[in-house]
């Protein structure tokens, strides 16, 4: 009798598996908010606004684009029910509402059916051609971009999917995949591997383009044909907004991490430990030169996170970005994330712009879009919180329990809807979440 009183039931071990797993999963839920949490704390207004002005121009850019690939460059109101997505247009929102706002670029007419239509401008139309002649103009420099991606990554060889998702940030031309990349065959050539994917590979090595922008800048290095890139020590640039006072409660971390030397992002990489010190700062030091490649100084950061494993970074990037505010800044308003190079910008305008840029703002100057005002909290609005674990390694989380080490840490997003989306399209917030979940 009492051997049946303490004999445990025979479905105890089913239980405590299924509280163990679901207690796991608890945790790393917590943890992921804990991490979308602190970085709605820290957000600067004169960058919010910079996000904003790109939602406007995104949506204008993309429909540049669609109508310049139309036979006439004209296309049903209707058919355009199908980007809503890209347009980030969601019913109810009616999208000849947001053309009319821009009648300097699109006109809408309506043939003999009463089919609506919209089409470009005059002033639409010497646009795209202005856009043409500055991409072919800035070949020269995308081109080295492209060459100084494939030098940072591990095996020395990417996706040309995944080199799309950067189409429109390097300044490359819409087809570059069919056209550009064979035009350089001394410096890359294009392969196909077994699933009939279609790669980049480096063919040759150029010295002068493995030192960093950041050696450039901070060494006054311009061209080093004997350059062999290896350990670094000079420090990252940082910007903090005036109302963000725990700078000085932790200076003496920022400065130890800044004194810590760290692997080029141009040196090999194999024999860095995951999740070491060594391991992060070179992230952070892969994420400082590829932003600084953008023509705007910043990304969706999805498209970071699809390089992980070539550029040999750690599954959880957006933490690393988060810890270093200061030197990113991720802003996860409305539905995307993006994440800016904070040097690179003076409050909310870009200091340095090149062609391309400048004839974004152009295109965006002529429509009747200006966004929405809306309340950016900032500092002394909110709370305090603790960061008690800054500038540490963070590339696992020694508090989560992984249940199913079978995950893997392939992108999420890689397959794209169609020709446009690489360009223009951002993941939501969900899918984002979601990604680093899985991970």
């Amino acid at each position: 009798m009492a051997n049946q009183l303490i004999r445990p039931p025979t479905n105890f071990t089913k239980l405590f598996k299924n509280l163990y797993y679901a207690a796991s999963h608890l945790r790393l839920m917590t943890t992921s908010r804990r991490v979308q949490d602190r970085s709605q704390k820290k957000r600067v207004h004169a960058l919010e606004v910079a996000v904003e002005k790109h939602k406007i121009s995104s949506k204008i850019l993309f429909l540049l684009e669609l109508l310049k690939h139309e036979p006439e460059q004209i296309i049903p109101i209707r058919s355009l029910d199908q980007h809503r997505r890209p347009l980030n247009l969601p019913k109810p929102h009616k999208i000849s509402d947001f053309i009319r706002k821009s009648p300097k670029l699109f006109e809408l007419y309506k043939d003999q059916r009463g089919t609506t239509w919209v089409g470009l401008t005059k002033k639409g139309e010497e646009l795209i051609e202005e856009e043409e002649k500055l991409i072919a103009e800035n070949e020269e420099k995308a081109v080295e971009h492209v060459t100084r991606l494939l030098m940072m990554s591990v095996e020395k060889i990417l996706p040309l999917d995944k080199i799309a998702h950067f189409r429109r940030d390097l300044g490359l031309p819409y087809d570059f995949r069919k056209q550009l990349v064979h035009k350089y065959p001394d410096i890359f050539q294009v392969f196909k591997n077994e699933d009939d994917v279609e790669f980049l590979k480096l063919v040759s090595w150029n010295p002068s383009w493995s030192v960093t922008e950041l050696e450039k800048k901070v060494l006054g290095i311009t061209k080093a044909d004997d350059h062999v890139p290896g350990m670094l020590s000079l420090p990252f640039p940082m910007k903090f907004p005036p109302d963000y006072k725990k700078v000085y409660r932790y200076g003496g971390q920022i400065e130890n991490f800044q004194k810590r030397e760290y692997l080029s992002p141009y040196a090999d990489a194999k024999e860095l430990k995951a999740g070491s010190v060594e391991f992060d700062k070179r992230a952070i030091a892969v994420m400082h030169e590829v932003l600084s490649f953008m023509n705007e100084k910043q990304l969706v950061t999805d498209h970071l996170t699809h390089f992980r494993r070539e550029f040999v970074m750690p599954p959880k990037l957006m933490r690393i970005l988060l810890k270093h505010f200061g030197i990113f800044y991720v802003s996860e308003r409305g539905k995307r994330f993006r994440v800016f190079l904070t040097e690179g910008y003076d409050g909310s305008e870009l200091i340095e712009k090149c062609p391309l840029v400048v004839w974004k703002e152009k295109v965006v100057g002529l429509t009747g879009h200006r966004g929405r005002k809306k309340k950016i909290e900032t500092f002394d609005d909110l709370p305090d919180l603790e960061d008690d674990d800054l500038f540490e390694s963070d590339s696992e989380d020694d508090n989560v329990i992984r249940i199913d080490r079978s995950l893997k840490e392939e992108d999420t997003m890689s397959d794209l809807e169609d020709e446009l989306l690489p360009e223009c399209y951002e993941m939501e917030i969900g899918e984002v979440q979601k990604a680093y979940k899985d991970e």
